[in-house]
């Protein structure tokens, strides 16, 4: 990993997945920016970047209790990109956490959830 490299967890501090992935990258001294999306927001832009690099679908959290809280109406939105953008920037705890973003010269990964093997995987590429 480069000393440019640049990487940032989205997410929310007290969620368990969030505290797990955490916990593995400053267990691997890995550093890293983390970026709680409730309290510091998002914005269009920086959900576009997640999108040139994954699904939409894969972005929301269908299991999750904010996403059981929404209207049958607001969940078939979610089937639509642009109404599916609208709806994660109105409702960030319906995505799936945490977002990995890591940076190089360029963007170089998004990561959706947390996986151990996974993330092992990930930091021996860069």
């Amino acid at each position: 990993m480069s000393a440019s490299t640049n990487i940032t967890l989205f997410g929310i501090p007290n969620c368990d997945t969030v505290k797990k992935a955490r916990t593995w990258l400053e267990q691997q001294t890995i550093s890293f920016e983390f970026h709680n999306f409730k309290k510091d927001g998002l914005t269009v832009e920086q959900v576009e970047i997640w999108l040139k690099k994954i699904d939409f679908t894969t972005l929301i959290n269908r299991k999750g209790t904010s996403w059981r809280a929404l209207s049958e109406e607001q969940k078939s939105s979610a089937d639509n990109p642009v109404d599916a953008m609208n709806l994660i920037l109105a409702n960030p705890s319906l995505i799936k956490r945490p977002v990995l973003q890591i940076y190089g010269d360029k963007l170089t990964h998004i990561g959706v959830g947390f996986n151990e093997q996974q993330y092992q995987t990930i930091f021996k590429e860069i």
